[in-house]
């Protein structure tokens, strides 16, 4: 299925000017705080400071496909492994300052560099990873057809919180109807998650479980599909 959408007025011209002009705003007045957990994480963690992934990113007009772009973040964890050289579990490579990054979200803010260079904006669906996309309907990853964002409608309707289907479904309402007002309600409901700290786990986990290990558990999709989707997805960020 080719992927395509019309994009209204706003969404394809004041929106990007809008991202152009906060993400530097941003920028200039939080320079400092950059740098601050900057030198932490250097400190606590070592290098990279920065974690960089590969994540599917807005439709291409001419081939109807998710492009893939770099998303940055800072990193919250350690690279320690086992006897066998294997990485241990995120539980246990979560470092204390990078679980306080987490929990205030300040491990996001290096994405205002993506918003600045086109490849995201403050508002959209939420960039998954490449091995979920691959997992998702065509009708799903329709909110490909709209520019990833910062934070989205389904990040301030439980976030993490709540089940995949209800993020998937919160990101296509998003997209039925892209507007400033929209945008700025989303932006203010944001900034109130963010100060509760809510909805940064399911709960259960230090991270959250893939799309595809999901349907795994839950029966959606038999192992052949699931080991035949999980390498689609590996040559697709090589």
């Amino acid at each position: 299925m080719r992927l395509q959408r019309k994009m209204n007025f706003y969404e394809k011209y004041i929106k990007r000017i809008l991202d152009i002009v906060c993400s530097i705003l941003f920028i200039a007045v939080f320079w400092w705080l950059y740098a601050i957990i900057a030198f932490i994480v250097r400190i606590k963690m070592g290098s990279p400071v920065i974690f960089k992934q590969r994540r599917p990113g807005l439709v291409d007009d001419k081939s109807g496909k998710e492009t893939i772009f770099s998303m940055y973040k800072f990193r919250s964890m350690t690279d320690e492994r086992d006897e066998n050289g294997n990485l241990l579990p995120d539980e246990q490579r979560l470092s204390k300052f990078g679980a306080l990054l987490r929990s205030t979200s300040l491990d996001e803010i290096p994405e205002v560099f993506c918003i600045l260079l086109g490849t995201m904006s403050f508002v959209g669906p939420r960039p998954q990873l490449v091995r979920d996309m691959v997992f998702m309907s065509d009708q799903q990853r329709m909110r490909h057809t709209a520019k990833p964002g910062l934070t989205g409608l389904a990040q301030v309707k439980g976030r993490n919180a709540i089940t995949w289907e209800e993020k998937l479904m919160w990101d296509l309402k998003y997209i039925e109807n892209i507007n400033m007002w929209e945008d700025i309600k989303i932006v203010v409901l944001t900034v109130a998650a963010v100060f509760k700290r809510s909805g940064i786990t399911d709960g259960e986990n230090a991270t959250v479980l893939d799309y595809g290990d999901t349907l795994l558990n839950e029966g959606k999709i038999g192992k052949e599909e699931y080991e035949a989707l999980q390498t689609y997805a590996r040559k697709l960020v090589e």
